[in-house]
């Protein structure tokens, strides 16, 4: 129906034949203004044809009312700086547009399932990130917090004070301890107790309460004995130092030089001093539990060793060389498998620790030489035959043909140095303050703080999006979905070191969040 308009009223007609002068007009190139002006009186709409319309620049233009007057040099500017702005904005929104899109053709690629208990949600993308992996690499925007150099040597010179005051502590009562035992007490006696290096430890060990135990060892040049107590602090003031190994002339347990007697050269930073549980029945339950007790010398009185050496010359043997070369083989296959790890570090490390736990039917720590190819291929860890072969003949050094795993992960992937370390220490100490060896995921996140995070400085992220990112990657690390263990927190900062090269970034990651 057509309508014949008139003011506000319409009526039916079928008149056309205005309009159809109007759209001819249009097509010759009038403009609707000229066309009114020689037709003054009201057009009758028609029918409405969507296909009739014409689209034209120059009528588009006729819309802007005539005689403004030209803008001035203030409004021209806001112009080109709103016109910047939303180029800028949507260029930001083309972008994140992108990320989405490719995050989301990420997450569709095929994934083959491990274990559902192991490794859930595991995505096989050998040379890509997965979302996962990029939330853990968020935890490094923390080492590029500017360095406070002022800070950062007042914390130094505190922890140097504690740390000289507990070596003080512990040798004084050593030699309490020792010149007690010796019925003709002598200054003879007490020079020859002071030809001594003394050194801090650790216990390798995935129990977070025994891998936390503060341990602090001497030997003896005179004897070539050794002894280590164990350093304990409650409170503030309220300490205690007991013999953890009593003192004894020991040797290696395993490796090339097991059997053999320790030696000044045995001595280092990074070296493992091992033990048999079964020979010192004052160990707690926990230690027992394994056939070795492996200790980690951590730090070093470097002065007084050098010392030592100098006055007495070791012979060198063909064990030094052979060791060497051992370094050299496993140096080789874990810088090939670093570079494979590179960024995505946390999720396969991690994953590995569950995996070959798994793995242990038998919970004793040992497993097969096919299980570690199995584990090598699920991962996508490329190393080859001669490299894993020669790795193997190191590490099954007495032809038992099963290796810890931890062992194992420890020497084809490597690990990060003592100094590093101790600051994961820290961390999860400070989390586990009853000492039980796994930490509540509710006391994580009370303590974790994002506040110093570059991108919550910068506003492109809130606090709470860094946490649960944190939060999120490190749960996938745990066999529990409510407590963390030592062994995971130290998995997953071992993870993220791979991508670190300088020490102090690295520090940077665990101190600024945990504040320690």
């Amino acid at each position: 129906m057509d309508f014949e308009v008139k003011g506000i009223a319409a009526s039916l007609t079928n008149q056309t034949q205005p309009f159809s002068g109007r759209k001819k007009l249009l097509q010759q190139g009038q403009t609707p203004r000229s066309w009114a002006i020689q037709n003054p009186s009201l057009p009758v709409v028609p029918r409405l044809d969507l296909g009739s319309l014409v689209d034209s620049d120059e009528e588009e233009q006729d819309i802007i009312p005539e005689n403004l007057p030209a803008p001035t040099s203030k409004y021209k500017l806001k112009y080109q700086q709103y016109k910047t702005e939303m180029k800028e904005g949507y260029k930001q929104y083309s972008q994140r547009n992108a990320e989405k899109t490719k995050s989301k053709i990420t997450q569709q690629s095929p994934r083959k399932k491990i274990d559902d208990k192991c490794i859930q949600g595991e995505e096989s993308i050998v040379g890509g990130l997965t979302t996962l992996d990029k939330k853990a690499l968020l935890q490094h925007g923390y080492a590029d917090i500017p360095y406070n150099a002022q800070s950062s040597m007042k914390k130094s010179d505190a922890e140097m004070v504690a740390a000289q005051r507990k070596k003080q502590t512990v040798a004084e009562q050593v030699m309490i301890d020792h010149l007690s035992r010796i019925r003709t007490h002598s200054t003879l006696t007490e020079n020859m107790l002071s030809h001594k290096v003394q050194f801090d430890g650790r216990i390798i060990s995935r129990n977070g309460h025994d891998a936390c135990r503060e341990l602090v060892g001497f030997f003896f040049a005179h004897d070539q004995s050794l002894t280590i107590y164990e350093y304990r602090q409650f409170g503030k003031n309220r300490i205690s130092v007991l013999p953890f190994i009593q003192k004894n002339i020991y040797s290696h347990q395993c490796g090339r030089r097991k059997g053999k007697q320790y030696q000044l050269g045995d001595f280092y930073i990074g070296a493992n001093l091992t033990f048999l549980s079964s020979d010192h029945s004052s160990l707690p339950e926990s230690i027992k539990e394994n056939t070795l007790l492996i200790l980690r010398i951590t730090n070093i009185d470097q002065i007084a060793l050098d010392s030592l050496k100098t006055d007495s010359v070791e012979p060198e043997d063909n064990l030094t060389s052979q060791e060497a070369n051992d370094r050299l083989i496993l140096k080789a296959v874990q810088d090939a498998l670093k570079e494979q790890l590179h960024k995505r570090g946390v999720r396969i490390l991690t994953g590995l620790a569950k995996y070959l736990q798994q793995l242990d039917k038998e919970g004793t720590g040992l497993l097969d030489k096919a299980d570690f190819k199995q584990t090598l291929q699920v991962f996508h860890l490329e190393v080859s035959e001669n490299d894993f072969e020669s790795a193997w003949q190191i590490l099954n050094g007495n032809d038992s043909g099963k290796v810890d795993y931890g062992e194992f992960k420890r020497a084809i992937i490597g690990e990060m140095n003592e100094y590093r370390k101790s600051f994961v220490r820290k961390a999860f100490m400070k989390l586990d303050f009853n000492k039980t060896g796994s930490v509540p995921i509710t006391n994580i996140r009370k303590c974790y703080c994002a506040k110093k995070h570059p991108q919550v400085i910068s506003g492109h992220s809130t606090e709470e999006e860094i946490k649960l990112s944190f939060l999120e990657t490190l749960k996938d690390a745990c066999s529990k979905s409510d407590e963390v263990t030592y062994g995971e927190f130290e998995d997953y900062y071992e993870g993220l070191s791979i991508g670190i090269v300088h020490d102090e970034d690295f520090v940077n990651i665990v101190r600024t969040p945990w504040g320690i």
